[in-house]
C-alpha cells in the first residue's frame, strides 16, 4: 500500500520520490503539461542501506521525512548518484550532512559532485563498471552508461529483486501513477521524453541497451515518471527508438502569416496521404514543442514551410530548425516550401538547414505571392516524389 508518498516496490525497497504537479517547463525547453516526478529509491539490506539518487533541494524536507519514517535511527550508508543533474543530485549535500553516508559514483560523477555540490573527496567512492557493493542480502551492481544523458551517468542493478534503477533512461514527465499499468498514456509520454532528452544520443542509447540486454528484469525504475512492472513494453520501444527505426511517415511544420504557406502545406499533406504516407501537420505558431519532438522520433521525412521575413525565414521557423538540428532525429528526406513578396532569402536558409542536419533534399518550392494552379500542380508532383522516397525505404529499395 502506498502511504505518505512512499511506495514499496520489493521487500525493503521503496520509492520515496516526489510528484511535482505544478511544473510546466523543464530545462526551460521541454513542456511538462502534467508536471513531473523526481524519483528516489531506498534499498535496505540486513547490514547497510542505500539511497539511489536524491531530489531537488526544494523537496528536501519531504525526502528527509520519508527517510526518517522508514529508517528511524538507522542511518543511510550509501548515496548512489546515477546522474549528477540537480533534480536528482541536488540534495546530496543535505543527505551527506545528515549522515555518514559515502557517495557512490563514476569517475566523472566524482568530479561533478565536487564542483556542483562541494562533496568532500573523502566521502566519495568511485566505482568501476560491474563493481558491486553488498548491503547484506541485497547487492547493488553498477553499470557505467555514459551520455545517458550526461557523461557521468550509470545504471544500478539490484539482482535479488531484479530491479534496474535506470536514471533518466526510460523516464517520462508523467506523474499520473507509480507504475506503468496505473499511469496515463505511458508510452506517449515516454516517447516525448526520449525525443527531448535521449534522441540526440541514440548511439549511446544503443550501447546502453546492450549493457542491460542480458539482465533478468522484473522492474525498471527510472528517475522520472512511472516504474515499469512490464519492462518489455518500454524495452521494445527503446529498441526501436535507439535503433532509429522510421515509419512511412512525414512531419510537416509550417508558419503561415497570411494563409499562403498553410494552403501549400495542406496541399502537400493531401498528396502524401493519398500516396499512403502517414502525415503529422504542425503550425509552429501554436505547436507544443514536445509533441513535435515526439513525432520526429520515427518520421522518415520533414517538410518545412516558411514565409520570407526581411530576407530570412520566419523566426519560428528559425527556432524549429535549430531545435531539430540539436535533437538529431533520424529523418532521411526533406522538402522546403517558401512564399515571398518583395524579397527572397528563406529558401537558401532552408536548404542550408537540410545540409547541416544531413537530410537529403528532395525538392524546394518557392512561390512569389499567391500560388497559381500550376504551383499547386508542382506541389502535387513534389508530394509524389517525396512519397516514393519514403515508401522505398519500406520496400528496401534504397
Amino acid at each position: 500500500m502506498n502511504q505518505n508518498g512512499i511506495c514499496p516496490i520489493a521487500p525493503n525497497v521503496h520509492a520515496i520520490g516526489s510528484q511535482d504537479w505544478k511544473r510546466r517547463i523543464f530545462d526551460a525547453f521541454a513542456p511538462t503539461p502534467l508536471g513531473t516526478t523526481y524519483n528516489t529509491y531506498l534499498v535496505k539490506g540486513q547490514s547497510k542501506t542505500a539511497l539511489i539518487d536524491t531530489i531537488l533541494p526544494s523537496f528536501g524536507d519531504e525526502l528527509s521525512s520519508k527517510i526518517d519514517l522508514l529508517l528511524g535511527s538507522h542511518a543511510i550508508d550509501y548515496v548512489i548518484m546515477n546522474h549528477a543533474e540537480p533534480d536528482h543530485a541536488g540534495s546530496i549535500p543535505r543527505i551527506l550532512g545528515q549522515s555518514n553516508a559515502v557517495l557512490i559514483t563514476t569517475p566523472k560523477g566524482a568530479e561533478f559532485a565536487q564542483s556542483y555540490f562541494k562533496s568532500p573527496p573523502d566521502r566519495i567512492r568511485v566505482v568501476k563498471t560491474d563493481e558491486t557493493i553488498d548491503l547484506g542480502g541485497k547487492t547493488l551492481r553498477f553499470l557505467h552508461a555514459p551520455f545517458l544523458h550526461w557523461p557521468e551517468t550509470m545504471f544500478t542493478y539490484l539482482p535479488e529483486d531484479k530491479i534496474l534503477f535506470s536514471g533518466d533512461f526510460f523516464g517520462s514527465h508523467n506523474p499520473t501513477g507509480w507504475f506503468d499499468d496505473e499511469a496515463e498514456e505511458v508510452l506517449h509520454w515516454a516517447r516525448k521524453y526520449y525525443a527531448e532528452i535521449m534522441m540526440p544520443l541514440a548511439k549511446m542509447g544503443r550501447l546502453g541497451m546492450a549493457k542491460i540486454k542480458d539482465l533478468d528484469l522484473a522492474l525498471i525504475a527510472p528517475s522520472h515518471g512511472p516504474m515499469y512492472r512490464n519492462p518489455r513494453s518500454i524495452l521494445n520501444e527503446y529498441t526501436k527508438w535507439t535503433g532509429e527505426e522510421t515509419l512511412a511517415k512525414a512531419v510537416i511544420i509550417y508558419v503561415s502569416m497570411y494563409g499562403t504557406i498553410e494552403k501549400m502545406a495542406r496541399a502537400l499533406a493531401d498528396t502524401l496521404v493519398a500516396e499512403g504516407v502517414s502525415v503529422r501537420l504542425f503550425d509552429l505558431a501554436v505547436t507544443d514543442i514536445g509533441d513535435l519532438a515526439g513525432h520526429l522520433v520515427d518520421t522518415r521525412a520533414l517538410v518545412l514551410g516558411t514565409p520570407t521575413v526581411l530576407g530570412a525565414m520566419h523566426p519560428l521557423s528559425m527556432y524549429a530548425t535549430y531545435m531539430i538540428k540539436m535533437l538529431r532525429p533520424p529523418v532521411k528526406y526533406g522538402v522546403i516550401m517558401n512564399s515571398y513578396g518583395w524579397g527572397k532569402g528563406a529558401i537558401h536558409q532552408g536548404q542550408q538547414f537540410l545540409d547541416e542536419a544531413k537530410i537529403e533534399s528532395v525538392a524546394t518550392i518557392e512561390i512569389n505571392g499567391t500560388p497559381s494552379l500550376a504551383d499547386f500542380e508542382h506541389i502535387h508532383t513534389v508530394g509524389q516524389q517525396l512519397a516514393a522516397k519514403i515508401k522505398a525505404v519500406v520496400s528496401g529499395t534504397t
